[in-house]
Formats: C-alpha cells, sequence, structure tokens
C-alpha cells in the first residue's frame, strides 16, 4: 500500500492532526512562539519542550507560568486547527499523576512523555532514556499520566540503551499495551550516541508492523530529501522534525508540497525580526535579549553571515541593540 500523501490528516485516539509533518519536543527551545512558528510554515502538530513532572507537581511559578503556557494562536493558522502537545519528564508515577492533570487543566489537547533523553543529568534522575532499563516504572507513569488526565498519551523514546540494544523497541510494545498509550514517536537511535550516525530506519518499519498505534518517526531528518525517504522506507503515520528545523521553518513547507525555493535573505531576516518581537512578548525585553542569543546562529549561518555578525549579536546589550543589528545586514551582500 502506498504512503498517505503527508499533506493528509490521521488520528491520535480520536484526536484529528490536519497533516503528517510535526514538530518535535526541543529541550529548551520549544515554546509556544516556536510552536507556533512551526504551525506558520505548515506544521500539523507541534510538541512543547519537556517539562518537569517534579517542578508542576511542586507548584514551580515560571514552570507554571512560562513552560504551560498555551496561546491561542497556537491553536488556528491559516484557518487550519491543531492540538498541542505538552510534553513531561519524571520517573515517578504519583507525581506525573499531579502533573498531568494539571497539564489537562491547563488545555493541552495530549500529553507527550518523554522516554528518550539522553542527557545526564536527566537520566540520573531515573527520567528520560534511563526508563527504557526500567520497563516497569515506564508502564507505571505512563499508566498514570493517562488514567489522570484523560487526555491521549503519546511516548517518544529512542530504540534502545546502548548501542546495538533494542530494549526501546520492547518497550514501545509494553507501553502500548500496558499502558494505553495512543501513539509513539520513535527515534531509531541508541540513547547512547545521541544524534551521531545512520538511524535504524529498518527497525522503525519493523514497529510500524507491530503496532496498532501510529508511529511517528524521528531522527536525522534534516533535509526534505531524508523527510521523504524515511517516511516512505519505514510506512510512519507521521514525521517529527528536531534540529533540522531550528531557524529553518521553510523545511515545514518544503515537506508538504507548499513551497519549493529555499528562502531568500530578507525572508529570513523577517523570520529573525518576528522571533525577536515574539520573544520580547513571551519573556520581556530583558529577558528576551538573553535568552535569544540561542537563535541567532541559526539564521545566521542561513543568511551565511560570518564571524563579526555571529559575535555582535552575541555581545548585543539588548533587544534594540539586536533589532538594529537586523535592519543593518544587507539581504543582497548575503547568501540568499
Amino acid at each position: 500500500m502506498p504512503q498517505p500523501a503527508l499533506t493528509e490528516s490521521f488520528q491520535i485516539d480520536g484526536i484529528t492532526v490536519p497533516n503528517r509533518v510535526l514538530l518535535a519536543p526541543l529541550a529548551g527551545i520549544g515554546n509556544w512562539f516556536v510552536r507556533l512558528q512551526a504551525r506558520r510554515f505548515g506544521a500539523g502538530m507541534a510538541v512543547s519542550e519537556m517539562v518537569s513532572s517534579h517542578a508542576i507537581h511542586h507548584g514551580n511559578e515560571k514552570t507554571l507560568t512560562e513552560l504551560l503556557r498555551i496561546d491561542p494562536r497556537e491553536r488556528t493558522v491559516a484557518g487550519v486547527e491543531g492540538p498541542v502537545s505538552i510534553q513531561l519528564f519524571g520517573q515517578d508515577p504519583e507525581v506525573m499523576r499531579s502533573a498531568a492533570t494539571t497539564v489537562a487543566e491547563r488545555g493541552a489537547d495530549l500529553i507527550d512523555l518523554n522516554m528518550g533523553c539522553p542527557v545526564p543529568k536527566v537520566c540520573k534522575t531515573g527520567a528520560g532514556a534511563a526508563l527504557i532499563k526500567d520497563p516497569d516504572t515506564a508502564v507505571a507513569v505512563a499508566r498514570a499520566a493517562r488514567e489522570a488526565s484523560g487526555l491521549p498519551v503519546t511516548v517518544k523514546l529512542r530504540s534502545g540503551a546502548r548501542t546495538g540494544e533494542t530494549d526501546g523497541f520492547a518497550l514501545a510494545l509494553r507501553l502500548v499495551d500496558e499502558a494505553g498509550v495512543s501513539a509513539i514517536a520513535f527515534h531509531p537511535r541508541s540513547a547512547q550516541v545521541q544524534h551521531k550516525g545512520a538511524p535504524d530506519y529498518e527497525l522503525a518499519a519493523r514497529l510500524v508492523d507491530e503496532l496498532p498505534v501510529p508511529v511517528i518517526l524521528s531522527g536525522g531528518l534534516a533535509d526534505d530529501e531524508r523527510v521523504l525517504g524515511a517516511y516512505e522506507q519505514t510506512g510512519a503515520a507521521a514525521v517529527m522534525l528536531a534540529r533540522g528545523a531550528l531557524g529553518n521553518p521553510w523545511l515545514f513547507s518544503r515537506v508538504l508540497g507548499l513551497r519549493e525555493s529555499e528562502p531568500t535573505s530578507a525572508e529570513i531576516l523577517d523570520e529573525l525580526a518576528w522571533v525577536v518581537d515574539r520573544a520580547v512578548e513571551h519573556l520581556g525585553a530583558d529577558r528576551a535579549g538573553r535568552y535569544l542569543r540561542k537563535f541567532y546562529p541559526w539564521y545566521l549561518d542561513r543568511l551565511g553571515a560570518g564571524r563579526p555578525d555571529q559575535e555582535a549579536f552575541q555581545k548585543a546589550a539588548s533587544v534594540i541593540e539586536a533589532r538594529e543589528l537586523i535592519a543593518a545586514l544587507e539581504p543582497a551582500a548575503l547568501v540568499a
């Protein structure tokens, strides 16, 4: 059977996702305006950055007011409605139960659970990819999130903890069968290699064949050619773009067939200005100036900007100075 077009909608436990190209959860990045940006360029759904279930449970103010913020503009873009998914991490089922209840109250449509993050500070708590080695706890955490929230629960996980292992594959089967998980976002690399090496798309195809719920493919999808090839090869229900979309929201449009050309320098500068404005809206001018330093290189790299421009943006003392730097960049002198 041929794969459905990426532009076709699909269902996650009764929730309609308007197309099959999604934004992956990006730690420390995927706030409401990054999700809105992905939706503006065509993404059917965008998943939030991972949020600590412990921080929610204990009422951390920044977590509750910033990380759980859902903006109404995320839901309907150009007349197309799409769901919002909040990703949680944690290893305590009762704490997860509490956090999931709060996330449902805040208006999320789905909850995604992180069981693939390889970062040591997450894994040493027993969360993230550490749950691959503790499948009983992983199942209990997922069951708690589903029962407490009443929402569809999805899980993002790796193929295994270490190279050559497929315990993540086995865990995916248990999560669906025993915890009622509604979809699996599968990154077919081990946690050990993080983002290095070739993803095992053959293993992803096996998971698609064995699971009765949607499998969403992640990992190695850095350009439209790789996205389309991996989608066809695996038979996945959808694809999830991550680092390839940083500073490059046009990737969503290209994969969906909404445009063929790469963005011009003027388009990149306009989008960077949009990001700056939204960061100020999110955090206020003072905090936005510091926060944006992680965003500038993505756009400047696409512009072909040199080291002096990169350094100038990193040294910008305020958002006002950053806007002046954007205005001073001449599109005609940059790579289109």
